[in-house]
Order: C-alpha cells, then sequence, then structure tokens
C-alpha cells in the first residue's frame, strides 16, 4: 500500500489522499522501468493547475499529481539504474498523462530520470523542483546568448514565485544586477536576501502598454507572459534576450515586431517539460555549483502530502512565497 494524492473525473472532479494498492502503480504507469521509492515532491503552477482543476492539464484519469519527485530506487529493469540509486525527476508528462510524484511510491522511466548530485538532498531537490531547474535554464539562456554580468539590469519577473525566487539567488550570485518585479511590496526585505538590488511593482508591467518603450534591461527572465511580457520586450535593450518560461498572467503575447527587427532582441523559449537528458544534466550540475543551499533554505515551506491540496489553492490564489517541499514518506 502507498499513499497518493489521487485526482479522479468520473462524477465530477475530486483531488484527494488515498491509499492505493502497489498493483495499481502497473496499471497506472504501464511504461514505468524503475520504481521508486519518492521522499520530498513538491507544488509547482502546473501542479497548482491539476489540482485545483483551473486548467486542463491531466489528460489521463484517474491521475496521481506531482510532476517532480526525489528519493531512491526500490527496483529497476531499466540499465542505467539499480536499487538504492537517488534520483530526482522533472517533467516528462508526469502527472498528466503518467502517474505522477505526490505519492510514496512512483513507477517511472529511467529515462527520464537524473542522478541527483551528491550536494543536494532529495528535500533540496524538491525545493528546486521543476520552477528552480527552468530558472536554471534561463539563465543558462542568458549566458549563452552572450549577457554578462556587467551589461546591465537583468529583470525577473514574478520575483516571489518558485522561478522568480531562484532566478534571482542564481544571477545575484553569479554577479548580476538584479531587477525584480513583483505585486508583494512586503516582500522587499526576502527579494533583497535573494539577491535583487532593486524591486519594481509589476503594475508597472502587467497593463497594456507601447510597442516600444525606453531600453532598460540587458536580460528578462519571465514566467508569467502576457502583457507582462510584451512590456518586458519592449524595454530590452538592443541585442538582449527575453527568456520566456511561464504564463502565470496569461498565454497571449500582445507585442509587435519592432523589439526583434529594430533592436534585435531574442525571445528564448525555455521549456523544462520535454528537454533532452544531456540538458537536463548541465542545469543540475550548474544548480550544484551555483545556488547557495542558505538561500535556498529561506526560500522552502514544508509541509506533509495530506497539506498539499488546500496549499495547491493557495498557490493558486497567490498566496505562496517560494517553494513548497511536499514530504511524501511517512
Amino acid at each position: 500500500m502507498f499513499n497518493a494524492l489521487l485526482l479522479e473525473n468520473t462524477d465530477g472532479f475530486t483531488a484527494s489522499v488515498r491509499s492505493l494498492e502497489d498493483s495499481r502503480l502497473l496499471n497506472g504507469d504501464v511504461e514505468g522501468d524503475v520504481t521508486v521509492a519518492v521522499a520530498y515532491s513538491t507544488l509547482n503552477y502546473k501542479d497548482g493547475l491539476a489540482i485545483t482543476n483551473k486548467s486542463p492539464v491531466v489528460r489521463s484519469w484517474p491521475m496521481v499529481a506531482g510532476i517532480d519527485g526525489a528519493g531512491t530506487v526500490i527496483e529497476s529493469s531499466h540499465p542505467a539504474w539499480k536499487a538504492g540509486d537517488v534520483f530526482v525527476h522533472n517533467g516528462w508528462g508526469v502527472g498528466e498523462t503518467h502517474w505522477g510524484c505526490l505519492a510514496e511510491k512512483a513507477r517511472l522511466k529511467g529515462d527520464w530520470l537524473v542522478k541527483l548530485p551528491a550536494v543536494f538532498t532529495p528535500r533540496q531537490a524538491m525545493a528546486i523542483g521543476t520552477a528552480g531547474y527552468t530558472a536554471m535554464l534561463c539563465v543558462l539562456a542568458l549566458e549563452d546568448h552572450g549577457v554578462k554580468p556587467e551589461a546591465g539590469e537583468v529583470l525577473v519577473t514574478g520575483a516571489t514565485g518558485g522561478v522568480g525566487s531562484v532566478a534571482i539567488a542564481l544571477l545575484g550570485k553569479l554577479g548580476y544586477t538584479v531587477v525584480a518585479a513583483t505585486g508583494k511590496a512586503g516582500e522587499a526585505a526576502y527579494l533583497n536576501s535573494l539577491g535583487a538590488t532593486s524591486i519594481i511593482d509589476r503594475a508597472l508591467l502587467s497593463n497594456p502598454g507601447k510597442p516600444f518603450q525606453k531600453e532598460r534591461w540587458a536580460a528578462v527572465v519571465d514566467p508569467v507572459g502576457s502583457h507582462t511580457l510584451a512590456n518586458a520586450l519592449a524595454q530590452t535593450r538592443y541585442g538582449g534576450v527575453v527568456a520566456a518560461c511561464g504564463l502565470a498572467q496569461g498565454m497571449d503575447l500582445p507585442t509587435t515586431v519592432m523589439p526583434f527587427i529594430l533592436r534585435g532582441v531574442t525571445l528564448a523559449g525555455i521549456d523544462s517539460v520535454m528537454a533532452p537528458l544531456a540538458k537536463r544534466q548541465r542545469a543540475w550540475d550548474r544548480l550544484a555549483r551555483d545556488l547557495d543551499p542558505t538561500l535556498l533554505e529561506s526560500m522552502i515551506e514544508e509541509i506533509p502530502l495530506e497539506a498539499a491540496i488546500a496549499k495547491a489553492h493557495d498557490l493558486m490564489n497567490g498566496k505562496v512565497r517560494g517553494r513548497v517541499v511536499v514530504k511524501t514518506c511517512r
């Protein structure tokens, strides 16, 4: 038997923590070749959408929620994994089409798993989660585009969220001048402690703006989308890059081609779900090198599995700061 956060949609949508027979792992995860004990999971924005049923994230029913997990391999028929190995998992449609990791056990594909860097515990890995791993992919995109710390201000939107918090911590440690955009004025001390040099009100970006605005940002990390992304693009300096990785405000992009053809701005799309293993390993290796564990700890709110449903509603209502770590094991 194992406990899991099960989403069902037979006679209307329900989300509940249930005790399930081990045999159901095979029913939910016929493609898996590695059975794992999940020590910790987390709540990402996509998890919040699924658990609250605010968006059609789940495409197969019933579904165990949780796109992220970290823990230990129980048994494996995959050549790269053996019992006792410590893993981290992000994305790959888990929690959407394949049973997820907000559970004590999961059955996953070995090709989806990354060896957890020794500097991180499973708890710390889930404090990072898809949000932090995505933030690292954004930072790598900025670096690959040639943006150096001396280039100027880097804007991070959605600053108190998971992606924003980790992005600020990474960029701050790497020496960038970070401007954090947030609607939570009371979190200024938190954002400064992570590495933000200054803070602006998100309202300056979240409303419709002109398609071409005064140049300010050398680069942008944006998990928000919609008007926020459009305004960030319109304010990015000549040759700058904007890493877009989310849609917290909306999936629309009300902009024009002007930033691209008159200032040579690059819009870099960041996908964390289906990223190849080499890119994932590069991101986790850099997280191990560049993310300050003490700053990571300041972002964490740990909850038991039984509290995950209520916390998912808080997440969707903007009441969560930083990273929620879910202890799945008893």
